[in-house]
């Protein structure tokens, strides 16, 4: 019995690389309160990206300094 590859699956290196030439962003943000009185609050923002990929859309927003 042969085993076929399916269309559709991917390895976790096309995973990776995928999301190294595209990037990822997570953003959570967590708060617990009781009673109205804000316990604790948490902020995260995840950034999964090549380099070659953050400076290309950092330097569309402006995010890099330009050399004179």
């Amino acid at each position: 019995m042969a085993v076929e590859k399916t269309i559709g699956s991917s390895s976790l290196v096309e995973v990776i690389d995928r999301i190294l030439d595209k990037g990822i962003v997570v953003d959570a943000w967590v708060r617990v309160s009781l009673v109205g009185i804000e316990i604790l609050a948490i902020e995260a923002r995840v950034v999964a990206a090549s380099v070659e990929t953050y400076l290309k859309y950092a330097e569309a927003i402006g995010l890099t300094a330009t050399a004179a």
